[in-house]
């Protein structure tokens, strides 16, 4: 009898414990099925997902823990269109839900209601609309929730009161109006509904929350400078019988409502001055226009120059330091290795005798000065070779020597002042040109901190100083913002020459963006006869390049930064392999560990948007020109993923909201 009552017990525990596996296997099942109808409801880029695997865990952007998704991260995936109702309901085991930066829009789906678990809710970025569903505030285990740059509207509902858990809740840049309910949740540590249509007061239980929280609004009162009018013992504009008098141009209330002498004194005082100040600005751009043209310096005479071409050696053509070295013996040199003699060279100087000049600098040297300038150079490019030359007054500039140039001297002049017009932060600025038959120079401040390749792929020593999230993100955003700005000169205008060694740093590390529009000087045989890696796949003319190829390009400066690795480098013992089809083909297999450089890798809290930037470089490296985005757009998503990752930490939310 005992030996029947154990195995009766064996079964009962064999039976437990196929429940139990079936249990799993079906919650497990559920969420793949859920993640499957997602990626079926939305378009954009296809989800890199092994659907032939049966567990979903394995998935990019996927997490799970106990056999359940417990985490889906699909942020900057460029996903668009709506997400059904019934769609997300089967992840009931779901804790970390980020879809941020995408193109997603329509209402919220109704179903998010059923997740229950649900900790952190990141939409940030995308284009949802309508008002803030009622069956968000049923989501009582929600921590961090950030529905920021959508198209919300309406009210703000005080609801967010029942979210008591809540620390993080992000409403800013919307289209929220009216009052600002009193939200007074005693966790709620950042907060911020800036540029939406609200009036009125703050209410009581945001009055500690920063003035920056509320900007672009209409909102009065504590913590903002503008008092509310009922705080500062004015009446506010009101019907008549409101200010307590019968009559409503009778008593105090009636003189609240009209402008006193004063008033209308101090309204055609400030508009005279307006109207002044106006002219002042009309006439200071009238002159700043005027001084922009180019100027000419000419010269007395550069005969002693013309003893000196061609008689020191060429060190610095081979990275020496060129002590004694000046840039005219590095014309004259290399013109002698072309077979062109010394005097031809003086005698064609001679005859131009000016350099000209753009805009109005403190310090205009002049040729012969620039002539005999020391020299060493910094590095030789698809245009020319670079100089820094430092001048007798210790002045001290970089001079590119073009080489290759085809086109007239009229039509040089026109395309260089073209160049030289631009202005722009994160552009080097071209100072001067000279032109002559046999030599063409360019005149740009010097950058001590030389070019961005060169600190990327430099020095790899102890003395090396690691370049962080923070560093690479904002060069990355300074070069594309420079080249937005070339984009905006003209739909045909393009920069041409893309890569990490033209751009430059200042002592700070930001990015100046030099060799802009020097395609069109020259000839094709000044084009690489590889391929350099930052070429867009349609390129065929280098004279010739697209706004669309120039987003390639960069696209492919994202992918350096973020791996660390040199375009032209042979990677996986494969050479010919272009960086971004490698990191394409890692990405299929791993997401982080093979791609990131592992100085990145040091900063755990900013995973995600490291995600979303390389991201963001392989849809700029599309084949297609059509499938890459607008620089403006680059320029965007790097901004807004910069915001983003000051705000919160997505791997540190988790460990905290874990422990609550």
């Amino acid at each position: 009898m005992r030996a029947l009552g154990s195995v009766k017990f064996l079964k009962m525990l064999l039976l437990l414990f196929l429940f139990f596996s079936l249990a799993v296997s079906s919650d497990l099942s559920t969420d793949r099925a859920a993640l499957l109808a997602l990626r079926s409801a939305v378009g954009g880029r296809t989800l890199l997902w092994n659907t032939t695997l049966t567990t979903p865990c394995s998935w990019p952007g996927v997490l799970c823990e106990n056999n359940r998704v417990t985490a889906l991260r699909l942020p900057g995936s460029s996903l668009f269109g709506s997400i059904p109702p019934n769609t997300l309901s089967g992840l009931t085991g779901l804790r970390t839900l980020s879809l941020r930066l995408n193109h997603l829009s329509g209402p919220l789906p109704s179903d998010l209601s059923q997740l229950s678990q649900l900790r952190n809710l990141y939409l940030q970025g995308n284009q949802f609309s309508g008002p803030v569903p009622d069956f968000i505030f049923s989501l009582n285990a929600l921590v961090r929730l950030n529905l920021a740059s959508n198209n919300f509207s309406g009210q703000i509902p005080s609801g967010f009161n029942n979210l008591t858990r809540l620390r993080t809740l992000y409403l800013e840049e919307n289209n929220f109006s009216g009052v600002l309910p009193d939200i007074d949740i005693p966790l709620l540590a950042q907060f911020n509904v800036s540029y939406n249509n609200l009036n009125g007061s703050v209410p009581k239980g945001l009055e500690g929350k920063p003035k920056d929280a509320f900007l672009g609004t209409l909102l009065c009162g504590k913590p903002l400078d503008n008092a509310c009018a009922e705080s500062g013992g004015e009446i506010p504009a009101a019907a008549p019988e409101e200010n307590g008098n019968g009559s409503g141009n009778s008593g105090n209330g009636g003189k609240k409502k009209k402008l006193s002498g004063g008033a209308i004194a101090g309204i055609v005082i400030g508009s005279v001055i307006g109207f002044i100040l106006l002219l002042f600005i009309v006439f200071f751009l009238c002159m700043k226009r005027s001084g922009k043209k180019a100027r000419s310096v000419d010269l007395a005479a550069i005969k002693s120059q013309e003893n000196d071409l061609g008689r020191k050696p060429l060190e610095a053509e081979n990275g020496g330091m060129g002590n004694g070295f000046s840039v005219a013996s590095a014309a004259a040199a290399a013109m002698s290795a072309n077979g062109n003699g010394r005097a031809e060279n003086g005698a064609d100087m001679a005859a131009a005798k000016k350099l000209v000049f753009f805009g109005n600098g403190s310090r205009v040297f002049d040729l012969e000065e620039l002539l005999r300038a020391s020299a060493e150079v910094l590095g030789k490019g698809t245009f020319g070779t670079s100089y820094k030359a430092v001048l007798e007054a210790g002045t001290v500039v970089a001079v590119k020597r073009l080489k290759d140039v085809t086109i007239s001297e009229r039509e040089f002049k026109d395309k260089i002042e073209g160049v030289g017009s631009m202005e722009y932060d994160n552009l080097v600025p071209l100072r001067a040109y000279y032109y002559s038959r046999e030599e063409k120079l360019l005149v740009y401040d010097y950058m001590q901190m030389g070019s961005l390749s060169a600190l990327l792929h430099g020095n790899k020593g102890a003395g090396r100083t690691p370049l962080n999230w923070e560093t690479r993100s904002g060069i990355a955003l300074g070069a594309a913002r420079a080249i937005e700005y070339i984009h905006f000169q003209g739909p045909n205008v393009a920069h041409g020459n893309i890569k990490s060694s033209n751009i430059l740093l200042t002592k700070s590390c930001e990015p100046r963006v030099s060799d802009y529009g020097l395609n069109h000087l020259v000839g094709p045989s000044s084009s690489p006869t590889r391929v350099t890696g930052y070429r867009a796949p349609e390129v065929t003319d280098p004279r010739k390049v697209s706004q669309k190829a120039d987003v390639y390009g960069f696209g492919v400066l994202i992918l350096e930064l973020l791996t660390g690795k040199a375009p032209t480098h042979a990677l996986l013992n494969d050479e010919g392999v272009d960086l971004p089809r490698w990191v394409q083909s890692v990405v299929r297999e791993e997401w982080t560990s093979e791609v990131f450089d592992l100085e990145l890798l040091r900063y755990q809290n900013v995973e995600e948007e490291l995600v979303q930037l390389l991201q963001l470089g392989i849809d700029c490296t599309s084949q297609h020109p059509d499938n890459r985005p607008s620089i403006s757009e680059v320029a965007k998503r790097i901004e807004d993923l910069r915001l983003s990752s000051s705000r919160d930490s997505p791997v540190q939310i988790d460990h905290v909201t874990e422990a609550d």
